[in-house]
């Protein structure tokens, strides 16, 4: 019997019905507590942010400057990426100096955490003075959210925002267009999320010209669901390319006992992440064959395999036995070349910061260049943006450490080390014991 299921049965061994009703008033007293610690967090954040920009204004920071860096540390004790320790950051001091009764309101465990990011995120146009008065006319502690949902909660800030000032509002509608864009997220089942956010009227225009072709589709047969050929369709019409797929670089990290032995050890695709080995290997075509010659090993080999639908290029990276460590490579430059640059990025997958998992947007030294760290796949590191220019706040450290796979050691102004250790790759076995988290804490 598995351990959580054996602990569900000892915990129910001799209970009636009447424990039904006490396990109902546990839930909810976890809950309020769930709460108040959140309002506690808050509480602490403001005040380490406090802290922090007096100790920065102390070392001569420029005023500009100050409060670098304090979100990610946030973020790391509270094993979120850093730009959600920045989003907590401003939740935190919105709710301590800006709407106290909202703030009373989940310490007391009538308001969750979610739902106090809703009233926050609501009013994030308002001054501060029309952000207090929004939080005194809604006052969530006086129970105003009772039995209200996500949607009420939202519909009920934004009248109460709207009325304080509706040009900050309407200013802040206007300007929201700026934010247009695409992003895209692993979804199950070798899917995933392509997400648009769009001005209404272009999303509506989008989303019914989509609807129009799915039903003239359907009404001439078509077996698909309206769901099918919508997402098909999409899909066509942006690409120009029916599946979309056409002349592309496919950069899946597979093994090769996988590729051509039918092995069930499954294969990663940057960007994506994990996929089954036989998915991998009918996306390639097993039709296809690749040419070239293996390099030595460590050096990424480009091959060329086609089949009768699309063109695709095959790149081999070679790993040591066991530990699935990527073979080193490395360089005289300062900038990591193109070949080193996709080892490090297939090496790494995701922004090597602890519990960050954002797109790799930066090549980083971990030991800076200017302080002697050379340019090598042992000093190198994928980074998103946010983290690069964090990691060069005062006080902020990294070095490489021995470990299983390449692991880094980030040490922030407050003596507090994390550990991140880049993803096993397809192939890697481990004992047990073995370092298996990309993150790890060890305190001062």
């Amino acid at each position: 019997m598995p351990a959580a299921e054996g602990a569900v049965v000892a915990l129910r061994a001799g209970m009636s019905e009447q424990d039904g009703a006490r396990l109902i008033e546990e839930i909810r007293t976890l809950e309020d507590r769930k709460s108040a610690l959140a309002a506690r967090q808050a509480r602490l954040a403001v005040a380490f942010d406090h802290l922090q920009r007096r100790q920065q204004s102390d070392a001569g920071i420029p005023a500009d400057q100050l409060g670098a860096g304090v979100g990610a540390q946030i973020a790391l004790a509270r094993r979120e990426s850093p730009a959600k320790g920045s989003r907590l950051l401003g939740l935190a001091k919105a709710l301590v100096t800006e709407m106290p009764r909202t703030l009373a309101a989940l310490e007391t465990g009538q308001l969750n955490e979610w739902r106090a990011t809703l009233l926050v995120r609501e009013t994030a146009c308002l001054s501060a003075e029309d952000r207090c008065a929004v939080d005194e006319e809604i006052a969530p502690d006086t129970g105003t959210f009772d039995g209200v949902g996500d949607r009420g909660i939202i519909a009920a800030v934004r009248t109460a925002a709207y009325r304080c000032d509706p040009r900050s509002v309407t200013q802040r509608a206007s300007h929201a267009a700026k934010a247009r864009r695409v992003s895209l997220r692993p979804a199950p089942d070798t899917m995933c999320y392509l997400t648009a956010l769009l001005p209404v009227a272009q999303g509506v225009a989008v989303h019914a010209a989509l609807v129009r072709n799915a039903d003239s589709v359907r009404s001439g047969g078509d077996p698909r669901s309206r769901g099918q050929i919508m997402a098909d369709g999409l899909v066509e019409r942006i690409t120009g390319t029916p599946g979309g797929i056409t002349g592309i670089e496919i950069q899946l990290v597979m093994t090769d006992r996988t590729l051509f032995q039918g092995d069930r050890e499954p294969a990663r695709l940057p960007g994506y992440g994990v996929v089954p080995g036989g998915w991998a290997r009918s996306t390639i075509g097993r039709g296809g064959s690749a040419s070239g010659a293996p390099e030595a090993p460590g050096a990424p080999d480009a091959g060329a395999a086609e089949d009768q639908t699309f063109t695709m290029w095959i790149r081999r990276l070679y790993t040591a036995p066991v530990t699935g460590e990527l073979v080193a490579m490395d360089s005289r430059a300062r900038l990591f070349p193109a070949g080193l640059r996709r080892f490090i990025e297939a090496r790494d997958d995701t922004c090597r910061t602890p519990y960050c998992d954002a797109p790799i947007r930066h090549l980083d030294h971990v030991v800076p260049w200017h302080g002697g760290g050379p340019t090598t796949q042992a000093n190198g590191a994928g980074l998103c943006e946010a983290c690069n220019h964090t990691k060069e706040t005062q006080g902020w450290n990294s070095r490489a450490r021995p470990g299983p796979r390449h692991t880094i050691e980030v040490t922030i102004p407050t003596g507090h080390s994390y550990f991140s250790t880049a993803p096993p790759l397809p192939g890697a076995r481990f004992s047990h014991g073995a370092a298996r988290n990309k993150a790890a804490h060890r305190s001062k």
